[in-house]
């Protein structure tokens, strides 16, 4: 089987400034989603499900906590080679510089991936949310005879200036590709994206920035043509169209770029809706992640409508609407929570711990009694006391404060950040 041939890099990404404050202590592919999950389970469940089980993660910025959740998780049966191992950036006499950026860190790690036996490479970004069958694409790529093969996705003239954007033949051999471009250069940039895409007003076939190198022209690319290079989608994939036959797969499911804060916020809100474009459950597309031993949530008195709430939470809310409420939550009496994302808690608080924080007016680990939040992230183990109005909207100016940031209108309440009884920010 092909699968059996290939060979998974999934790229950590760089610093993450766009998803801040949610990256100011982890990376962007340990950015916890859908209430119990990393989003660096996406990539690397897509490959399981895709019989692919030899991964490469390069990893850089704020790593310990993702490389952590990986070791922890991810351990195959000593009776197959299946492993998911971690490639931290490292300083060698031959490489003295940290990453440079995505061709760079493929680049710097080939030396530990030419240790396997394999044909093709499948480069994978660790920040984006989607389900795919990496065995189509694979044997497309095998299959038209391509060098190169990129996952494309037909998009709108408001994304277009976020990716990378190419034009394709009638036999999908990519003839043109250019990075991000202007709003006044689209008009050039339009493609045949089939007439369902057209009618959604996505005339532009955007990279996915998935791609299937065979072996020879990945190593010939970075250690000798390209041996500069630091970007995939910049300086790769606009040389090698001229010196390499690179095949467009355009994927027609749903698939989103966790680049910033608003569309983290709606990706994970989506979820909650009857039927929603990322499904949880699929039998045949299992999103894996860290085995916990949790107990179920339990309710006490609470109204749930369209919510996802993840195990081990107590919930005492008088409403939970449209959001997902993450592990080991606790939400206090008469709170409303409308519209928000809260991430959970990696412990539970003892009884005395409790007691004790009370006597030096500590909030409770989670939401406390009689508050109303919407709009709002709350990051990991945040304490917010009793009667706190938290409300977001388009009304309130981007801003940066020890406490919360506030982005596109969405607040988000920074990780263990302490909100004080009777706070207001609406």
């Amino acid at each position: 089987m092909i699968n059996k041939k290939t060979i998974a890099v999934i790229l950590g990404g760089g610093a993450g400034t766009r998803l801040y404050p949610l990256t100011a202590t982890r990376s962007k592919p340990a950015v916890p989603i859908a209430g119990k999950y990393r989003l660096v389970d996406i990539p690397i469940s897509n490959c399981i499900n895709s019989n692919i089980n030899r991964m490469f993660v390069l990893t850089q910025y704020n790593s310990a906590s993702l490389n952590k959740h990986i070791k922890n998780t991810y351990q195959f049966s000593g009776f197959s080679n299946g492993f998911v191992d971690i490639l931290a950036a490292e300083q060698t006499p031959d490489s003295p510089g940290w990453f440079q950026g995505t061709a760079d860190a493929v680049r710097q790690s080939l030396k530990h991936i030419k240790k396997e036996d394999f044909e093709y490479v499948l480069i994978l970004s660790g920040d984006q949310l989607y389900q795919m069958d990496f065995t189509f694409m694979l044997e497309s790529h095998r299959n038209s005879g391509a060098d190169i093969s990129i996952a494309t996705i037909p998009v709108g003239q408001h994304e277009a200036t976020e990716f990378g954007i190419l034009k394709a033949d009638e036999y999908n051999i990519i003839t043109s590709f250019i990075e991000k471009p202007a709003v006044q250069l689209l008009p050039d940039w339009i493609s045949d994206t089939g007439n369902e895409m057209k009618e959604q007003g996505r005339f532009y076939l955007a990279s996915m920035g998935i791609y299937v190198f065979n072996k020879k022209a990945l190593f010939n690319l970075l250690e000798s043509e390209k041996a500069d290079a630091t970007d995939f989608g910049k300086e790769i994939m606009p040389y090698s169209l001229s010196q390499y036959k690179v095949v467009s797969y355009q994927y027609d499911g749903y698939w989103t770029d966790i680049g910033n804060i608003s569309s983290f916020f709606e990706a994970n809100l989506a979820l909650t809706l009857d039927l929603p474009p990322f499904n949880l459950f699929d039998n045949d597309k299992m999103v894996y992640s860290r085995a916990r031993m949790l107990p179920p949530a339990k309710f006490i008195g609470t109204s749930i409508i369209h919510s996802i709430i993840a195990e081990g939470s107590i919930i005492h809310a008088a409403e939970i609407s449209n959001s997902v409420i993450g592990i080991r939550s606790r939400v206090g009496k008469g709170t409303r929570i409308i519209s928000c994302y809260i991430m959970g808690n990696d412990f539970y608080e003892t009884i005395d711990q409790i007691e004790n924080n009370n006597s030096i007016n500590l909030p409770k680990l989670g939401i406390g009694d009689q508050c109303v939040l919407k709009n709002v992230i709350v990051d990991k183990d945040c304490r917010v006391g009793n009667n706190v109005t938290i409300i977001g909207g388009t009304h309130l100016e981007n801003a940066d404060h020890p406490l919360f940031s506030i982005k596109d209108g969405i607040i988000v309440i920074k990780k263990s950040a302490v909100i004080n009884d009777g706070f207001e920010l609406q």
